[in-house]
């Protein structure tokens, strides 16, 4: 029997957690978050999670399943999830992968290159350099050994240009040399749903979820965690610009209006890298209708 896997991706803020919750429902089927960072138990006001209620009813997987303590990636990640889907699958023909990590979608997707692994010692070095350093100087080395990779990588993500930095050191090899694979075969039929809204509509809502955020105690959720701020999952848009202000940079207003406006610069790049890397079919998140129409039209029932 055939096998189906319902991505459900877009942007922060633009509607997709409530959006699945209904299509689940509708459909009988669970789902499997797609967001690198709300796997984090120890993060949950600024990851914006499903709340209790919307976890009752609808059952999600990679939702505080993993600690900021975990030496986590996206590798990591699509064994996980292969390995559940193949478990799911046993009692459903249809998942939901629901988030807005492109990342972590196509490597459920398409799978991921074969990179090699690396030496523990080059692994602390390059955290060391960039907790002493800070992102610029990993950039920088970057740029000048990998220009191809420098010119994709997401730069406001520290992870990604370690990880780069670190494969380099480890092989004497630019890391976009090792992501040149073809796509694995997998056991089910994706069907890619997008979710968007005009502009003004997005970032009005940006604004309110940072404000009801902050309303919810992210202060106090980033001072708990403060020890933690030079792990890799603490470099993230609403807790890196609360550290910066409780290390006396700005002040509360500040972080406020930096958190709103880095989250704008985030949903621009989710939006791009979704139209330019993946083929998708776009919605408006209140069209439930039409996308229930287009999930059932290529579903086998």
């Amino acid at each position: 029997m055939k096998k189906w896997l319902i991505v459900i991706a877009g942007p922060t803020a633009v509607g997709k957690t409530e959006l699945t919750v209904r299509l689940s429902q509708e459909l009988a089927a669970p789902v499997i978050s797609a967001d690198s960072r709300q796997l984090y138990r120890e993060m949950t006001i600024g990851t914006a999670k499903p709340t209790e209620d919307e976890l009752r009813k609808a059952p999600h997987y990679f939702i505080n399943s993993h600690s900021i303590m975990d030496d986590y990636t996206v590798a990591d990640y699509e064994k996980e999830v292969i390995a559940l889907l193949n478990r799911l699958y046993q009692q459903t023909d249809s998942v939901i992968l629901s988030g807005g990590s492109g990342l972590y979608i196509n490597s459920v997707l398409n799978g991921l290159d074969d990179i090699p692994d690396v030496e523990p010692e080059i692994r602390v070095a390059v955290q060391h350099e960039f907790e002493k350093r800070g992102l610029a100087n990993l950039l920088d080395e970057l740029r000048l050994v990998d220009p191809e990779y420098y010119n994709q990588v997401d730069k406001a993500n520290p992870r990604r240009v370690m990880r780069a930095v670190e494969i380099v050191r480890q092989t004497k090899r630019p890391f976009s040399s090792f992501r040149k694979s073809e796509r694995k075969v997998r056991d089910f039929t994706p069907i890619v749903i997008g979710l968007d809204r005009e502009r003004p509509e997005l970032y009005e809502r940006i604004n309110i979820r940072v404000d009801t955020m902050m309303q919810a105690g992210l202060l106090e959720e980033v001072k708990r965690l403060y020890s933690y701020r030079h792990m890799p999952a603490m470099q993230t848009v609403g807790y890196s610009e609360i550290i910066g202000y409780l290390e006396g940079k700005y002040d509360l207003d500040e972080a406020v209006r930096l958190i709103k406006r880095n989250t704008r610069h985030y949903a621009k790049r989710q939006l791009t890298w979704f139209k330019n890397k993946m083929e998708i079919k776009w919605f408006h998140p209140d069209n439930m209708n039409e996308i229930m129409t287009y999930c059932k039209a290529n579903i086998l029932f």
